[in-house]
């Protein structure tokens, strides 16, 4: 079974709902997710500390990043931590793994566009394999006239100056669960392994249940 880890920084909810449609996602399709936030307490001094979630990075097999995007770029607690990765490019730890990424944004502006340009930055000098929204063949949903081409998901809400989960698209919410299904499955294809649909998991718990009773 497939160990993908989503590491995001969320300030208001609306990046961590993503993050956890996102991780649905991924155990739908048969694989483990682990959701790692990124929180006030490993900042110390302006520099990102904690051993024990870069452990849990290196051993994952994809890593998906999320963060709110603010004032045209990645939010600070993330890019602390992502300063805190060179490590993991020594070792080398993250190469050859699979990463992606999700933004959200009040405003309609590029920022998303540069945030997800940040991750993928980000995954290619860590030597990772990065899996396009492009590439995986998600419908962007109800708000796709919010979206530039590739981004996922990008998500805005006018009005909203904060990442608050009431700002969120619903569908935003779905193509998440989406995204994490076929990150999972680019994983599976990569090491050779046959993830099973959604629809035969969900089978086969209700078979479960169903001997259970």
């Amino acid at each position: 079974m497939s160990n993908i880890a989503i590491v995001y920084y969320s300030q208001g909810g609306a990046t961590a709902m993503i993050a956890h449609s996102v991780a649905q996602g991924v155990n739908d399709a048969g694989a483990h997710a682990q959701l790692l936030s990124i929180e006030p307490h490993q900042l110390v001094d302006g520099q990102w500390h904690d051993e024990a979630m870069l452990t849990r990075l290196a051993a994952a097999d994809a890593i998906i990043f999320g963060a709110p995007a603010y004032q045209g770029g990645i939010a600070a607690p993330f890019k602390a931590f992502a300063d805190a990765t060179t490590g993991m490019w020594r070792a080398p730890s993250w190469r050859d793994k699979v990463a992606g990424g999700f933004s959200f944004s009040c405003r309609s502006a590029d920022d998303k566009r540069n945030t997800l340009d940040y991750f993928a930055a980000l995954a290619a000098q860590q030597g990772m394999v990065w899996a396009d929204v492009d590439a995986s063949g998600i419908a962007p949903g109800a708000s796709a006239g919010k979206r530039h081409a590739g981004d996922f998901p990008a998500v805005t809400a006018s009005g909203m100056e904060i990442d608050a989960a009431y700002a969120l698209d619903p569908a935003d919410v779905i193509a998440g669960k989406q995204y994490g299904r076929n990150v999972a499955a680019l994983v599976a294809r990569l090491a050779g392994e046959v993830l099973e649909s959604p629809a035969v998991l969900a089978r086969r718990a209700r078979e479960a249940a169903e001997r259970r009773l």
